[in-house]
């Protein structure tokens, strides 16, 4: 079993607040994590149980046995309210640890609820540096201190690796043809499965068309009357369908970045997938060779690190947030990471060299802007390359 880093920041949640609610795509790890943690445990997938929770949600809570695990909460969001009048009767740090596959708490009613008593977590599927047993190292913080040691020598081929496993958990126990119909079966079971139970889609398969059609869209700047047209849907139902898939924590919509430095920004958001696996599930891609003659293999190799980055920001104990940078004349960086008054600017390039002008929309920004920026071209080589004090090549390799 994985040591998990957020298990820190959970424990310290659970002894601050008396709810924690820990979010999540199924299959993640969240009950592994909360069975280890609480003794105490249900979950609503069990119909009997939800059926009276829902029916006799006061009389269900006076049974419970205190400090609880409630894994799938969002299929009772109406037991929230019980659970703060019970809370606003007895507060006790760590009595509620609330699971969901869905976010329950994108219903403002939810949030309003337990406004003030609860904390929000997310967890994400494995990162490398998990999946090697280093759950301690963060790689923003080591960009931020400008350590950019890589770890091992030789690393590309585990980095293919990474990449096609992607993070679940159950994943690292597979090889093969099992491994495919894991991710067949999780695509089928789970997504089809939530996003008909969370978003009342008749037309599955209209949904499923849709899934696939964005995943040979992630990586690129959302163009949602393209996709609709492509899906043959209207432009609402893609609305419908972006949400659905965003709040079953399957895909992101990156925000674009907004500076005042003289130029006009593309407004539209950039769509990724949360987990290369299933990506390259979705695009048919099983293996190393299919992977290097694909023609998404630019947008798997930014999707991997979008995902990477992803997870390490969530788990900083400090406030941060990432940005897509893309202006009217063409200047482009694929992220920008704010961390307090640091900035990151980050460019992923998937061929094995990499020179100064591969640095040029990231230099571009640096004087034009008054905060001092590190610049860093994330590439397929070997070496660490300086070439000034704020702009450095890192090899992928430095995520494992």
């Amino acid at each position: 079993m994985k040591i998990r880093t957020l298990e820190t920041i959970l424990k310290i949640a659970l002894n601050t607040f008396p709810v924690v609610v820990l979010n999540g795509a199924r299959q993640v790890g969240k009950s592994t994590l909360a069975l280890k943690k609480f003794k105490n445990y249900i979950t609503f997938d069990d119909g009997e149980l939800r059926i009276y929770a829902k029916e006799n949600p006061k009389g269900f809570l006076k049974n419970l046995e205190l400090p609880i695990c409630l894994d799938e909460i969002q299929k009772v969001p109406t037991l929230l309210e019980y659970i703060k009048m019970h809370i606003d009767s007895n507060r006790v740090s760590g009595y509620f640890l609330l699971t969901g596959s869905s976010n329950v708490l994108d219903h403002k009613e939810s949030k309003d609820t337990l406004a003030g008593r609860l904390c929000e977590l997310r967890l994400h599927t494995l990162s490398s540096k998990e999946k090697n047993d280093k759950s301690d190292e963060n790689i923003i913080e080591k960009l931020l201190k400008r350590d950019f040691k890589l770890p091992k020598k030789d690393y590309i081929d585990e980095v293919y690796r990474h990449i096609l496993d992607g993070g679940y958990p159950e994943i690292l126990e597979l090889s093969g043809f099992s491994k495919e119909l894991w991710f067949k079966s999780y695509i089928a079971t789970y997504i089809e499965r939530d996003a008909r139970d969370l978003a009342d889609i008749r037309d599955i398969d209209s949904f499923i068309k849709f899934v696939g059609i964005l995943a040979s869209r992630s990586g690129t700047i959302l163009n949602k009357s393209s996709l609709s047209n492509d899906i043959g849907i209207k432009d609402i139902t893609t609305e419908n369908y972006l949400s659905t898939i965003s709040r079953i924590y399957q895909a992101t919509l990156l925000k674009p970045y907004f500076v005042n430095i003289g130029k006009q920004f593309v407004k539209s958001p950039k769509v990724f997938f949360n987990d290369t696996g299933v990506l390259c599930s979705l695009l048919r891609i099983g293996s190393k060779e299919q992977l290097l003659s694909s023609p998404y293999i630019g947008q798997v190799f930014e999707t991997f690190v979008f995902c990477e980055l992803q997870k390490h920001l969530s788990y900083l104990q400090t406030s941060s947030q990432m940005f897509h940078y893309r202006t009217n004349d063409k200047k482009e960086i694929d992220f920008i990471i704010e961390i307090e008054n640091q900035l990151l600017a980050i460019e992923v390039k998937q061929s094995s060299s990499v020179t100064k002008d591969d640095f040029r929309h990231i230099i571009d920004l640096q004087t034009r802007y008054d905060k001092k920026i590190l610049g860093v071209v994330f590439y397929n080589g070997e070496m660490v390359i300086e070439f000034s004090d704020d702009l450095v090549a890192v090899p992928i390799g430095y995520f494992l």
